[in-house]
């Protein structure tokens, strides 16, 4: 049995995905911190991209994994 690479790319970017999410979510009402950003929440905006991006790959490898059997 062979490991798909989208695995542990999709656990990855889900993982980190989450965290930055998270961080984005407890610090929004920081209107300092986001000053630099043009007050746009980056870490939100970048944890959401990378969560979707993380479910994904591992949709795919889910999907390539039924084709396999």
């Amino acid at each position: 049995m062979t490991l798909d690479i989208c695995w542990p790319i999709g656990l990855m970017f889900s993982l980190v995905g989450a965290m930055l999410t998270v961080f984005g979510l407890v610090t929004r009402a920081s209107e300092e911190m986001y000053k630099r950003s043009l007050d746009i929440n980056i870490n939100l905006w970048w944890g959401l991209i990378l969560l979707a991006f993380g479910g994904l790959m591992l949709f795919n490898a889910w999907k390539n994994s039924k084709k396999v059997k």
